[in-house]
């Protein structure tokens, strides 16, 4: 077992079924010339998540811990957005879901669909043999997709858990997952949330407080990278 500081209190995760979880972190998010980026949405936190990311997953891989992925992305005919007049429909809508674009490398493409650059992971993040990715068509990376079977697989209880946006995809996850009895450590710098980051009390401080109360338990990435590293010691 390795001790990870955490908030509410430290937390001992056994390594040998524990995963990281990288939820969103694609082009259409954290990338200039993605989704966000085109709806004038400041993706400046995303990208510093990102780069706090990149020593997790190097620590987790050099002690076999697997990495998995989820990307949030439709099919080509949209058919698993929902109805018209549904609400999933309707709150991307304004995020122009579907059009075909130019990608920033001058290659076509379409914003939040499957197999185009703007769903592709962020080049920083990209993954490696033996990870894992899994799509998916709503917040909840559990909703509609092989996530629980993947995780199962790979005898996981514990997940160490990044990515964007923190009270949207994040959040919705963790919920999800805890529903499904896997522990959550929520890597705070490793999350982003453009929602309400102008406000004294942020939208993302209000996802962790609410995960660290009843869902999970809140770290970074140097506490999780100092666990990584004694747990090295021992491999």
């Amino acid at each position: 077992m390795l001790t990870v500081d955490a908030r509410p209190e430290s937390l001992a995760v056994d390594p040998s079924q524990t995963v990281v979880l990288v939820i969103d972190m694609q082009n259409d998010f954290g990338a200039p010339g993605g989704m966000f980026d085109r709806a004038g949405i400041d993706i400046d936190g995303i990208a510093a998540a990102a780069e706090a990311t990149r020593p997790v997953l190097e620590a987790a891989r050099g002690v076999g811990i697997p990495v998995v992925y989820v990307t949030m992305e439709h099919a080509a005919d949209l058919s698993d957005v929902g109805p018209a007049d549904g609400p999933h429909w309707i709150k991307h809508a304004p995020l122009h879901v579907g059009d075909l674009v130019v990608a920033p490398d001058g290659s076509e493409s379409r914003i939040l669909v499957r197999d185009t650059w703007n769903t592709q992971i962020l080049d920083g993040l990209a993954p490696e043999p033996g990870d894992s990715i899994v799509s998916k068509h709503r917040y909840s990376g559990f909703f509609e997709t092989e996530l629980d079977e993947v995780l199962r697989g790979l005898e996981a209880k514990y997940l160490l858990v990044t990515g964007c946006t923190t009270s949207v995809c994040v959040e919705a996850t963790v919920r999800d997952a805890m529903y499904h009895d896997y522990t959550c450590v929520v890597l705070e710098d490793c999350c982003a949330e453009p929602i309400g980051s102008d406000r004294p009390q942020t939208s993302h401080d209000s996802s962790l407080l609410v995960i660290a109360t009843l869902f999970g338990w809140v770290s970074s990435a140097p506490a999780v990278c100092a666990a990584l590293a004694r747990q090295a010691e021992l491999v």
